[in-house]
């Protein structure tokens, strides 16, 4: 195993350090002076596997040393330490790429095992060079989740045009990726424009370019976002936004494939694979008059429903880790893990930001939460207070995924459907509850004696056993 290298001018903690790690059998070397340390490795010597360096030294300092030893090596994990406890020497050491900031004094035994954290990561750079290329791209377990999974390997071979409809922050963008990735047009450009962060006036520019001199401004001409797809795909987010003139001319190119550039007179042919997404409902968007009808179908060739967060909690935990470990990567501090009690009360939150929202809380968690195990009073007032949503309405949401389904797969039917499927449900209970006696089934629901059995016979559920009561034959 390479050594771990001290480089401290105080020959006392030199020498503590060495006796704690000789007694641990870790292999050491150190030196006086960055200078010395410096010409070591010059002079063709082996680089270390940690350095831990002072910050404040004769000649180059401890900061200075990290620059030279980050810019060769950059997964090298160095540990700054300082008896100036400054918040100045401490943003420096970690804008500098520091594994971790050591205070002097400091207990032997947290020394070590700050050391010890940083030979794992070492091992686990070394080890892992490509772990980033293993990360799934997109994580859920879900049933939600695997539909969706499975819509993206049934587009596969695909180059129909695809509506993805779901919440803000739920992960769009991400499956729109994932149907490029693996679609034949993979080799070739993915370009996204978000249609509603664009200003109305510059939209129809960035979306087909323009003619030198189209308008004030246009110093030369410009490729629009299809040019730069062309091949590829175009990923159109939040369409529902889209301005009503824009949507006109959105049409024509996914009519006939051909558009011009603002103030050219030549059509251009396109042979771009649109990819729509929106967080709107689009036929309520139609009904409204706010969004084209023939717009709505050209777009609605094969739509993928994404799943809000709170429709996949079983999935929060293996999302919140792999956050925690990414941004723990991103930064280049040690991970941390949620307790039980605040990954259960996680679990149990809406979050209205969804996917995106739980990914910036543990973004938040792992710069400002002081330890590494997340305890629920880490986690942020808002979130800490919340009030964990009821089990009792879990048949609300389940109605309306079921409406947003049917909406997709069948529009114009999703009354009658819901409200039969509904009603049979109510009538068939009722009857179970009343051992299949009509006049009690129907008090019990608080509905006529008629009216259930026109509802019987409507929906077909003669069969179910279901019988008059003796007070309602002699009625008769």
């Amino acid at each position: 195993m390479k050594p771990v290298w001290i480089v401290d001018d105080d020959k006392s903690i030199r020498w503590v350090l060495e006796k704690t790690l000789a007694r641990e059998k870790i292999a050491f070397q150190s030196f006086a002076s960055a200078t010395e340390a410096l010409a070591q490795l010059d002079a063709g010597g082996e680089a270390p596997q940690v350095l831990v360096s002072d910050i404040r030294m004769p000649g180059q300092s401890g900061l200075e040393l990290l620059q030279l030893f980050k810019e060769r090596f950059p997964t090298l994990p160095v540990i700054i330490m300082t008896a100036y406890s400054d918040l100045e020497s401490a943003v420096s050491a970690f804008q500098g790429g520091a594994f971790e900031y050591l205070p002097k004094p400091f207990d032997v035994d947290q020394a070590l095992e700050l050391i010890r954290r940083a030979i794992g990561e070492s091992m686990h750079q070394s080890g892992a060079p490509n772990e980033e290329g293993l990360t799934p791209e997109i994580l859920g377990q879900a049933p939600a989740m695997q539909e969706v999974f499975r819509a993206i390997g049934r587009l596969s071979q695909s180059s129909a045009t695809v509506l993805i409809t779901g919440e803000s922050g739920s992960g769009k963008e991400l499956v729109a990726r994932a149907v490029h990735r693996h679609s034949p047009r993979a080799d070739k450009p993915f370009i996204a424009i978000n249609t509603a962060a664009i200003p109305r006036d510059l939209l129809e520019s960035e979306l087909f370019g323009h003619e030198r001199g189209a308008f004030t401004g246009a110093a030369a001409q410009r490729q629009g976002r299809f040019e730069q797809a062309e091949g590829g795909t175009l990923f159109l987010d939040e369409i529902g936004d889209m301005p009503a003139e824009l949507q006109t001319r959105l049409l024509r190119v996914l009519s006939d494939g051909h558009y011009y550039r603002v103030g050219g007179h030549s059509p251009l042919k396109t042979r771009v694979r649109i990819i729509a997404a929106t967080h709107q409902n689009l036929e309520a968007r139609v009904s409204q008059g706010l969004f084209r009808e023939d717009l709505f179908h050209r777009l609605n060739v094969i739509r993928v429903r994404l799943p809000s967060l709170r429709e996949r909690r079983e999935d929060i935990p293996i999302l919140a880790r792999h956050f925690l470990h990414r941004s723990a990567q991103e930064l280049g501090v040690e991970g941390k893990r949620f307790s039980d009690a605040a990954l259960k009360h996680l679990c149990s939150l809406d979050f209205s930001g969804n996917v995106r929202q739980l990914e910036n809380l543990c973004h938040w968690l792992t710069v400002m939460a002081p330890g590494q195990l997340l305890e629920l009073a880490d986690l942020p007032p808002e979130l800490r207070e919340a009030v964990p949503a009821t089990p009792a309405n879990d048949w609300e949401s389940a109605l309306a995924n079921e409406v947003e389904r049917l909406l997709g797969s069948d529009p114009g039917q999703v009354h009658m459907k819901l409200t039969h499927a509904f009603e049979r449900v109510l009538i068939n209970r009722a009857l179970a509850h009343t051992g299949g006696r009509r006049i009690e089934a129907a008090q019990a629901l608080g509905i006529g004696r008629n009216t259930i059995t026109r509802k019987i016979q409507e929906l077909g559920l003669d069969s179910s056993g279901a019988s008059e009561d003796r007070e309602g034959s002699s009625a008769r």
